[in-house]
């Protein structure tokens, strides 16, 4: 079986077990700053700063003529606060400036965007534009290398690595499923390999 094999065989096993939860008509600037906020933080984490931060500010230009005070007290539970709320203003006011409030759905233009690297790009296309690209967060990264599929130690070089052997039409469908995988199966410390449904499938040795 080939790397491109395991990884459909891989796929059709895990969506026995989980649903994918994209769907079109995600807000994109959300997205965006959802991302943002994500950064070096927990998944929970992320999910209160978000919430916080648009149940009161709901849109761009009421995020971006905030007291950058305030943005950094609804975010706080994401960690890294000032540096993230300083951000997040910088970003909206380059949207309402240069793209017409509108958040841009190409890679270059994203890339463009201060503080924007490659997997907050590709969250955007996937969740936002339902654009195929391959979203390399921590989950995707460990498990991609626990499996066997790629050896790599930087997520940049896991992306491009699953670019050459997982199917394209399968890419908007990874990182979630990855994600849903990594936070109940195969965890960062003590992976259940005893409920794991990929037994034959993964190169990773639990000891």
């Amino acid at each position: 079986m080939d790397k491109t094999e395991q990884v459909i065989e891989i796929f059709k096993r895990l969506k026995e077990i989980y649903t994918i939860r994209i769907f079109e008509g995600k807000d994109p600037y959300k997205v965006l700053i959802r991302t943002i906020l994500s950064q070096r933080t927990r998944d929970e984490n992320t999910d209160q700063a978000t919430a916080n931060l648009f149940n009161k500010y709901p849109d761009i230009n009421s995020v971006a003529n905030a007291p950058v005070e305030d943005i950094e007290e609804l975010v706080h539970p994401a960690g890294f606060y000032h540096v993230k709320a300083a951000r997040i203003q910088e970003v909206s006011q380059i949207i309402i400036d240069e793209y017409d409030g509108v958040v841009p759905d190409n890679m270059k233009e994203l890339l463009d965007l201060p503080g924007v690297g490659r997997k907050t790009a590709n969250c955007v296309l996937v969740f936002a534009f339902c654009k195929p690209a391959i979203p390399v967060d921590t989950h995707v990264h460990r498990i991609s290398n626990r499996w066997g599929l790629v050896d790599t130690s930087k997520p940049e070089q896991t992306e491009l690595e699953l670019m050459k052997i997982v199917p394209k039409d399968m890419w908007i469908e990874l990182n979630d499923i990855m994600v849903q995988f990594g936070q109940t199966i195969c965890k960062p410390t003590s992976p259940q390999c005893g409920d794991c449904p990929l037994i034959g499938l993964c190169a990773f040795d639990n000891g």
